[in-house]
Formats: C-alpha cells, structure tokens, sequence
C-alpha cells in the first residue's frame, strides 16, 4: 500500500530567543505560520523489516541520519507496532538549511502518514507527544495554522491567523546556516523587550500594518547576513508590507497585499535567487493527499 502527504513550510512572524536554558535547549517565543510551499512525501510498506528513503535533493542523507527514518523508527516503537518495513521517497521542493523547517514538516508528514498506512489510530495528542521527541518544530508542522509558540518551540497555543495576504520565499543558494553557530551569536545579543508579545497583540487586532510593521527574528539581528540584508531590501522595493528572516536562516519572507505585487517581486529576484516562490498562508499542516 502507499500513501502520499503534503508537507508543508513555516515561516517565523516573530521569533526571540529569551534565552538557554539548564538542560543546554534555548527558551523561545515566536509565532509560526505555515504556507503552501509543500514537500511530498510517499509511503509504501513493504516486508523488508526495514526503514528507507530516498530523496530527489542533493545534500539530504539518505540514511539513519534522515530526520523521517528517525520518524518512522519513534513511531513504530510508540504505537508498539512491527517493523514490517517501510520505504519513504522525499520530493523536495522547501529549499533546505533555510529557516522553512522542511525537514522537521517531512518527519512530521511521516508520523501522520505511518499512522494512516497501519491504522494505528493514534489521537492528534498522541502524535505530536511523538513529534517532540523528534525535534522542536516536528508538533508545528503536524498541527499548522498560526501559532504562538513557546519553550524549546514546542508548546503551542493558537492565535488568530494571518489571512489575506501573498507570501514571497526567498533563499540564497550561497549561504545556509549552521544552527549551532546561530544560537551562539543569538547568545551574545544585549536584552530587548519581547517582540512576539507584540505580533500576537496584532494578530488579535487584525491590522495588516501593524502585523507587518512587527516582523522581528533574533537570528537577524545577530547574524547580519549580507544577502538577507539584500533580499529584504529588495523585496520592501518592490512594495511589500514588512518583511524578515524565518527561523535561524537563510530564507527571507515578505507579506504582499496583492497577488501582482508578489509575483513582480518574486521575478525579480529570481533572475538572481533561483529558490524564490510565492505561496499563501494554510490554516493546516501535514495532511494525506
């Protein structure tokens, strides 16, 4: 049998990094947004006794190290299920090591497609208990819809959502960045008053201007990469309402009034920046097809 999923990509609202913690994670607050930018992901069982995958993007390892074996492996032990054997192809469209969380929304698709394919009848709870044991982002990504997001980013609680509006991608093929390397110089930022306070206050008030006027990431700030200066610069040159780096990196998003508007911007900067997309905001996250 075989099941097919969408994975979807998030981008960060908001995201401050209030600091580390004892057991070495960082405490976090940011709101997540997932759009319709999807991986896809295929499952097909088989008798192997086995878990594998393949993977039409360079670079993703396609071995135990793959964030979905380790998915399937946390799953089947779980749901107390056999490893009867399952293969898990990976067609790749979120550009990787670029803030969009396309690994964490792929293993995320795998516990909701294992759970389809054996008819486990695992409860959404259920599910996203397995996620956090996979990574931080891996509940998000199961769940979508806009969230505000806090702890190691695992804790969620629901927030109006940002509707209406055209979301352009954009991620430097020259540069991706090392999350490690990103936490320490997030480490070495002064305090500031908490900005994901704000974008839920905006959220709430539905006010597009000021939503976008509270765009905020850490990782920006502290990172100070010259592309995502660049890109941003351009993007707020081609009329968009706010615009700010997801996660720890690289990729840039911009929120656009109109559909025109964002697909002038997205032109533009792909004759230099071939991973460039427009998409919209999805109230879901990793779902069967």
């Amino acid at each position: 049998m075989e099941v097919k999923l969408k994975a979807p990509a998030k981008i960060n609202l908001s995201l401050d990094v209030l600091g580390r913690r004892p057991d070495g994670y960082h405490e976090l607050s940011t709101v997540m947004q997932t759009v319709d930018l999807y991986d896809e992901i295929t499952l097909t069982d088989n008798d192997s006794g086995k878990v594998t995958v393949s993977c039409d993007y360079e670079g993703i390892p396609c071995d135990e190290r793959n964030i979905c074996v380790k998915a399937a492996y946390k799953f089947f032990d779980y749901s107390r299920i056999p490893v009867s054997g399952v293969h898990i192809d990976i067609h790749k469209t979120i550009p990787a090591q670029a803030g969009l969380a396309g690994g964490s929304s792929d293993g995320a698709a795998v516990i909701v497609g294992l759970n389809y394919l054996f008819n486990a009848k695992l409860t959404p709870s259920e599910m996203l208990d397995i996620g956090a044991r996979i990574g931080a982002d891996v509940p998000f990504c199961i769940e979508g819809g806009t969230k505000l997001c806090t702890g190691i980013g695992a804790t969620m609680k629901k927030v109006p959502s940002l509707r209406g509006v055209h979301i352009v991608i954009c991620k430097p093929d020259t540069v991706s960045v090392s999350t490690a390397e990103a936490y320490q110089k997030v480490d070495a930022l002064a305090p500031h008053p908490c900005f994901t306070d704000e974008m839920v206050k905006a959220l709430y008030s539905r006010d597009l201007y000021m939503i976008t006027s509270t765009i905020f990431n850490d990782f920006e700030l502290a990172l100070q990469i010259p592309e995502v200066t660049e890109i941003k610069k351009a993007m707020l040159e081609s009329k968009a309402m706010g615009a700010g780096m997801s996660g720890s990196g690289s990729a840039v998003f911009a929120v656009f009034s109109s559909e025109s508007k964002a697909k002038k911007c997205a032109e533009k900067l792909k004759e230099k920046y071939p991973e460039t997309f427009v998409c919209k905001t999805v109230k879901t996250g990793c779902a069967v097809v």
